[in-house]
C-alpha cells in the first residue's frame, strides 16, 4: 500500500490515534478503508484527483476533488478506494482516526458532564480551514520534526476534536456503533502481520497482539476488513510479492520464499488465485 503510518510520540496519550499519509500519483490496486470503531477524517494536502469509491463488490462511483477537500465519515461497513490524478500533480492525502476518548472529552466539555457517546454528520468534498489548519499542523509537526513535542500534538487533536463536536455533531444520531475494532488495534495486527510474511500464519498471535479472544478478534477483524484475518494475511503476501515482482530482478523463486511459500508451484498458485494471473505474467505482461 502506497502510505507511510506515522507513530505517535511515546506518552503523548494519543497511541490510539492512528495517523496514515498516502502519496502517490495515482493508485490502480484499491486501497482498502476499514469500518472501525473511530470516526475518519480524510483531508487533501496537495494535488486534485478523480477520486472513486466502492462498497466491496460494488460499483465504483467518482469524485473530483483538490487540495484542501475533506471528508469525515463513520461506516459500518468496509470500503475501497482508488484515484486517477489530474494535471500529472503528485496526490498527497491524510488519513486521521480520532478515540472515542478525546471525542468523549470534548463532547463532554461543551454538552455537559451527562452528555452520552455522539455521532457526526457525513461530510464529504468539504472546506473548512480550521480542519485543514490543525491538521496540517499534526502533519507537520510529526513528520518535519526531529523530536516532536507529544504537548503540541496532544493540544493539537484536542482543538481539533472540539471544533468537530461543535460544527459536525450529528443532533439526530443516537450514540453510536458499538463493538467495533479500534482503528490503533487493527494498525497493530496490520504491521505484526507485514512484520512476518515469511511466517505460518497464527491467529492466536494476532488476538494476542490485539489483547483480544480468537473468537472476539476474528469477528472484529473480518467485519472491520470483510476479509477474515487469514484471508487478509494472504493479501498482504500477495500485496508484497506484486511489489517485488515490479520493482526488483530477483528470481520468483526467491520472491515466494519471502512470502512464505516454500514450494514454487504453491506460490504460484496463490497468486493467480489472489491476482488473476501467474507471477511471471504479472512481472512481464507482454509475455504472459
Amino acid at each position: 500500500m502506497p502510505s507511510e503510518h506515522l507513530a505517535l510520540p511515546q506518552r503523548s496519550g494519543l497511541q490510539d490515534v492512528v495517523l496514515h499519509l498516502f502519496t502517490h500519483h495515482s493508485i490502480t490496486e484499491p486501497v482498502l478503508i476499514p469500518a472501525v470503531a473511530e470516526p475518519l477524517l480524510v483531508m487533501v494536502l496537495s494535488g486534485s484527483a478523480i477520486v472513486e469509491e466502492r462498497s466491496q463488490g460494488g460499483e465504483w462511483e467518482s469524485v473530483q476533488v483538490q487540495e484542501g477537500d475533506f471528508y469525515l465519515t463513520s461506516t459500518a461497513l468496509p470500503y475501497e478506494m482508488r484515484w486517477q490524478t489530474r494535471g500529472g500533480d503528485t496526490f498527497e492525502v491524510m488519513h486521521l482516526y480520532l478515540p472515542h476518548t478525546l471525542i468523549d472529552q470534548a463532547s463532554r466539555h461543551l454538552l455537559g458532564s451527562q452528555a452520552g457517546p455522539i455521532s457526526f454528520l457525513d461530510i464529504s468534498g468539504g472546506r473548512d480551514d480550521l480542519v485543514r489548519m490543525l491538521l496540517e499542523q499534526i502533519r507537520l509537526e510529526l513528520v518535519k520534526r526531529h523530536e516532536p513535542s507529544s504537548l503540541f500534538v496532544h493540544s493539537l487533536a484536542q482543538a481539533l476534536t472540539v471544533h468537530l463536536v461543535r460544527t459536525y455533531r450529528d443532533p439526530e444520531a443516537k450514540g453510536r456503533r458499538s463493538n467495533a475494532l479500534q482503528a490503533y488495534k487493527l494498525r497493530r495486527v496490520i504491521d505484526f502481520m507485514n512484520q512476518r510474511l515469511a511466517e505460518p500464519f497464527s491467529l492466536a498471535d494476532l488476538a494476542e497482539a490485539a489483547h483480544l479472544s480468537e473468537y472476539h478478534f476474528s469477528r472484529l477483524f473480518k467485519r472491520a476488513t470483510g476479509l477474515s484475518p487469514s484471508q487478509y494475511f494472504i493479501r498482504l503476501r500477495m500485496d508484497r510479492a506484486r511489489q517485488l515482482l515490479l520493482d526488483t530482478d530477483r528470481s520468483i523463486i526467491d520472491i515466494g520464499m519471502e512470502v512464505g511459500y516454500s514450494g514454487p508451484s504453491h506460490f504460484s498458485q496463490v497468486f493467480r488465485r489472489q491476482v488473476g494471473i501467474a507471477p511471471s505474467a504479472y512481472r512481464n505482461p507482454e509475455h504472459g
